[in-house]
């Protein structure tokens, strides 16, 4: 930790820090050769500094991690996964989501306004297990852990809207919106070499401060046993076969940050039921609102009013949030999609941590906990849903 870094302001409010926010949130897509430069070409800000903020916003917990994303959709198997666990048994359930399970990412406390269809499901994760096991059996085997009486398993069938931005999304009107719809990005799984899944392991850790130099990926390089030049050229590989997202910097927006400042105070879960053939011309709508962080197809069956798009806003204010989802709604109505149920997911305890999606981890994790790895491959006809 240098003294400039240590002593460099670490507040989102902070002018510098905001604009090096803006860009480096969500807006860094693919992999990146030297993405500190980018930021500061972007920005209008010297790399140094942006180097020497980064590390600071870092260390104070401003942002929570650095890393480089990936489209984890087509690497393995995934879902989002709604818990009924007993209320006694909530918090130790979300603990252990959190703590114990590498394969499950976001876990949120949610509730209604009022009860609802699917309101006794508190608990809900993102559950992805590496290729070749099985999200069923993972889940059933995560239920008898944490006490679950049942589950829903709600694997994305499309993508409409992947990014989160909570910097440059503030101040924004309800409505605003692209001129387009949103494009719809497909989760059909993607097959590695070891070599390439070598790579994509050392290039996906997170970033810890004493990390983050302007020759980034040199270390990376090393700790996949390649020379740099070959690093970057099986990155640019795996960009080509769809599987890369993108460097971002990830804000703590659920904790106060550095000068007790909040990125966001309202994570919201839309519902939307929509007539069967409209999910992908609905997802397209609602994923072209710039509010919108994350847009999918997702079945949610009867126990959710048979809901099927899904999508994540956050803000500020709770009415200001509910203003989006109208205007949302209006635009829907305008567009010719109309929809049967809708409802909001609000957000409460919430925890994020990238999901483990590498085959090795899933072996080892099983050698670990006595569990034979082979029990937990995937049946060629597996189906997931309710249980």
């Amino acid at each position: 930790m240098t003294p400039a870094a240590s002593q460099a302001p670490a507040t989102i409010s902070d002018p510098t820090n905001s604009a090096i926010l803006a860009i480096s949130e969500d807006r860094l897509v693919g992999f990146q050769r030297d993405p500190f430069g980018e930021i500061g070409a972007r920005s209008g800000i010297g790399v140094q500094t942006v180097i020497e903020r980064i590390v600071a916003m870092l260390q104070a917990g401003t942002i929570r991690r650095v890393r480089q994303t990936l489209l984890s959709t087509s690497l393995a198997r995934g879902a989002l996964c709604a818990w009924e666990v007993p209320p006694e048994k909530l918090d130790a359930a979300f603990e252990y989501m959190f703590a114990e399970d590498p394969f499950s990412g976001h876990v949120v406390i949610r509730s209604t306004d009022s009860v609802s269809a699917g309101s006794s499901y508190r608990l809900w994760t993102t559950l992805k297990v590496p290729q070749g096991f099985s999200l069923r059996k993972h889940a059933d085997w995560l239920s008898g852990q944490v006490g679950a009486e049942r589950f829903a398993i709600m694997p994305a069938k499309m993508l409409f809207a992947l990014g989160v931005g909570h910097v440059r999304r503030r101040g924004l009107e309800p409505g605003a919106r692209a001129g387009e719809p949103a494009r719809p990005l497909d989760t059909s799984i993607v097959e590695l070499s070891e070599r390439q899944w070598k790579v994509l392991v050392a290039l996906k850790r997170e970033f810890a401060p004493e990390e983050l130099v302007r020759e980034l990926w040199a270390a990376r390089a090393r700790e996949a046993g390649v020379d740099l030049q070959t690093f970057v050229g099986v990155a640019e590989e795996l960009q080509q076969l769809g599987v890369i997202g993108r460097f971002s910097t990830f804000l703590e927006h659920v904790k106060a940050t550095a000068g007790d400042e909040r990125v966001t105070r309202y994570n919201a879960l839309f519902h939307w039921a929509v007539p069967q053939g409209f999910e992908v011309r609905a997802g397209c709508e609602v994923g072209r609102h710039y509010v919108i962080t994350h847009a999918y197809w997702r079945e949610g069956g009867p126990e959710f009013h048979d809901v099927n798009v899904m999508a994540v806003a956050h803000g500020m204010e709770k009415p200001v949030v509910l203003a989006h989802k109208a205007a949302i709604d209006e635009h829907l109505r305008e567009a010719g999609v109309e929809f049967a149920y809708t409802n909001v997911f609000w957000g409460g305890r919430s925890e994020i941590k990238p999901s483990e999606i590498a085959p090795s981890a899933y072996r080892d994790f099983c050698a670990q906990r006595g569990i034979d790895p082979e029990a937990m491959l995937a049946l060629a006809d597996e189906e997931v849903g309710s249980a």
